[in-house]
């Protein structure tokens, strides 16, 4: 990391981002030269990185915020603050640079990121804003702002040490929920209805079994709805359908992923049988989630879920982030 920090470039953002997360006291020096460059995006990216490490108070990033072009905003949004939105709370020195980007920020699903990482740094600005605009703001937005503000709320009550708040009722669309994802909306993402599912939401269902329609399950995204079903709104005749392909009965590159999904659902001998076979796949895919699955057993973490955000997003559908 050293090295790639050195270089003309940084590494880049995701060199940058790991820096953040790395705790390693001899990266700071490299870091104040790159949270000094000529590139807004590079500098700014390098001063969050100091914030989370508590090398900054943050004023420098309020000088950058108003620098970082809409393209430069999406990659940091990616490499830089949805990892950091997954990780330990930031300083709360971070949460004003990043809501200048948020006046910018015309993607609802990459304001939320903002508003997710702010939040949990105990500033609730972002909170407030989405709960004023789910109540007040035009018509045509309110359904959506009434999800970022639950969004948001649950963040803060987990942060704090609080009940959770109950799932919303608001009912999601296709729409909608990509437009609540941090990727392009045209990518159709649906991670924030998983997340719903994940609340065990009632308004979440009708769409969870319209993309769990018709069997066999066509792809990882009708995998994602039938194994919500499953285990969150007791849909048990869904479970043979994930151990069917588990067992080699559709796609070989979906095996590992099923098999990971079976043991989140509670059929935790069947998935930890099959991780013996899927472990020597010739798909890397596969082998990752059986070791996945054989180190959950050996831990006997009863509570672990394996089918995590995260997990799926860097082991099934490959993104760096």
């Amino acid at each position: 990391m050293r090295l790639a920090l050195g270089s003309d470039d940084a590494g880049g953002t995701a060199t940058l981002s790991a820096a953040a997360a790395c705790d390693d006291r001899e990266l700071a020096p490299l870091l104040s030269k790159v949270a000094a460059s000529r590139q807004s995006h590079l500098a700014f990216a390098a001063e969050v990185a100091r914030v989370a490490r508590g090398e900054s108070n943050g004023a420098h990033l309020l000088s950058l915020a108003p620098m970082i072009k809409e393209s430069h905003r999406i990659s940091l949004c990616v490499e830089i603050l949805v990892p950091l939105a997954r990780s330990a709370p930031a300083p709360k020195a971070i949460a004003k640079p990043l809501y200048i980007l948020g006046e910018a920020e015309r993607h609802l699903g990459r304001w939320l990121v903002l508003g997710e990482v702010a939040t949990k740094s105990g500033d609730h600005g972002a909170l407030d804003e989405a709960k004023e605009r789910a109540e007040e703001g035009p018509a045509s937005s309110r359904a959506a702002w009434s999800l970022v503000a639950w969004a948001l709320e649950d963040v803060a009550a987990q942060a704090e040490g609080r009940p959770r708040p109950p799932p919303p009722d608001t009912r999601p669309t296709v729409e909608l929920v990509a437009r609540l994802s941090d990727r392009p909306s045209a990518d159709r993402d649906m991670t924030f209805l998983f997340r719903l599912a994940q609340a065990k939401a009632p308004a979440a269902k009708p769409m969870l079994e319209a993309l769990a329609r018709p069997v066999p399950l066509a792809d990882e995204i009708a995998m994602r709805a039938a194994m919500h079903l499953a285990r969150d709104y007791g849909r048990d005749d869904l479970r043979r359908e994930l151990l069917a392909i588990a067992q080699g009965q559709r796609r070989e590159d979906q095996r590992g992923f099923a098999a990971a999904m079976l043991w989140d659902v509670g059929d935790r001998d069947e998935a930890r049988n099959l991780a013996d076979e899927l472990v020597t796949s010739k798909c890397l895919a596969n082998v990752v989630w059986a070791s996945l699955l054989r180190a959950a057993a050996l831990r006997r973490e009863e509570a672990a879920l394996l089918c995590s955000e995260p997990h799926v997003r860097w082991i099934h559908l490959g993104w760096l982030e």
